[in-house]
Order: C-alpha cells, then sequence, then structure tokens
C-alpha cells in the first residue's frame, strides 16, 4: 500500500485491454481529433475541450492541477487497437481524509458501450482503495446526464443527493449535481467482485 499520493510519480494502471497512464503535454495530438470532429462529448461539462483551442486549455489545466497535488489525469488508450480513447482523472485529493472523486471522464464515440468505462472504473477504484487506502470515493454529474449516471450506479455507487444549481454551465445557466459514491467497505463487501464479473 502507498503511503502517500505522489502527484509526481507516473502511476500506470492497466489490464489485457485498458491502459491508464498520466496525461502528459505531447499526448494533445492524439486528443485533438475527438475535439475538433465530437464536440457534443462535452455537452454536459463544465470544463469543455471543444476544438483545437478547447483541448489545448483542457491539457494545460490538467497538468497544472497534476503540479499542484489537486488533480490526476490519465489518458485512456485501448491496448487492442492501440488508441487513445479518452481521458479521466483523480481530483479534489484530499489524503488527510481519506478521500477523493473521480471524474472529467469522457470516451470518443466509438468506445462508449464497450466496456471500456468499467474497466477503467475498476482499475482507478482498485487502485485508489488497496493501493491509496482511500476510505471513499466520489462521483458527481449534471443531473440531466442519464448516460452518466446509468454508468456510475451500474458500477456500484451509491446515490447520496443533489447540490442545486451548484455549477455553472459554458453556455450560460447553471446545472443541478448528483452526487454519488463507493466507500471502501462496499467496494470489500461486494461492489468488487461484482464490477469485476462483469468485465
Amino acid at each position: 500500500m502507498i503511503s502517500y499520493f505522489d502527484p509526481g510519480t507516473n502511476y500506470v494502471l492497466e489490464d489485457e485491454k485498458v491502459l491508464l497512464r498520466p496525461l502528459q503535454a505531447d499526448d494533445l495530438q492524439n486528443l485533438l481529433p475527438y475535439a475538433i470532429n465530437e464536440p457534443d462529448t462535452w455537452r454536459y461539462s463544465n470544463v469543455s475541450a471543444r476544438g483545437e483551442d478547447g483541448m489545448a486549455q483542457y491539457v494545460t489545466a490538467a497538468l497544472k492541477a497534476r503540479n499542484e497535488g489537486r488533480e490526476y489525469a490519465f489518458v485512456v488508450i485501448d491496448k487492442q487497437t492501440g488508441e487513445y480513447a479518452g481521458s479521466t482523472r483523480y481530483y479534489d485529493i484530499q489524503p488527510k481524509l481519506n478521500s477523493l472523486q473521480l471524474g472529467y471522464t469522457w470516451y470518443a464515440e466509438k468506445f462508449r458501450g464497450t466496456g471500456l468505462n468499467k474497466r477503467c472504473k475498476f482499475l482507478l477504484l482498485q487502485f485508489a482503495f488497496e493501493e491509496l487506502n482511500m476510505a471513499r470515493v466520489e462521483f458527481r454529474a449534471d443531473a440531466r446526464n442519464e448516460r452518466s449516471i446509468a454508468a456510475m450506479k451500474s458500477i456500484g455507487c451509491q446515490v447520496e443527493g443533489i447540490l442545486r444549481s451548484n455549477m455553472p454551465l459554458e453556455d450560460g445557466g447553471r446545472r443541478d449535481s448528483i452526487v454519488l459514491s463507493i466507500l471502501k467497505e462496499e467496494w470489500e463487501n461486494g461492489v468488487k467482485e461484482n464490477l469485476k464479473a462483469r468485465l
């Protein structure tokens, strides 16, 4: 077990089908096609990576947050094809509280519904609970994003409630955010095995 989460360490998580490694500046070129050709990917996100400038700002901000120890972004690579599939990250990392959030997750259209997300979540949750000794992993989403909410529930997340009007939207207005979580004891007492069986 890791005694301290070090944002300067290159943590790599993988199984036979997916690789998660730290996001790097030179990953920008491989992610740009999605930012340009699939802008609806960020429809429910308050941090958009639409367009060339959007993705450049997205990567720059993610690397800055890692350097400050606040977040840890990964790129997701499909090992079967060698293609970049998307990105995800740990954020709001609070070692003293043994808590973090898992989010900023997006995948290119061709990888949605393929089971890749479940594999990524399994690796990220396993690392958070079993290596980082987290007691709680939290998830949030736009309360209108039914696809994302269904995906979180399917891996074992429990709904905690709604944060009303808690976040501005890129195109104006504000969103309600749904809060879900998995606790360490839930991971150990069924969530892990149930998720593993579905991979």
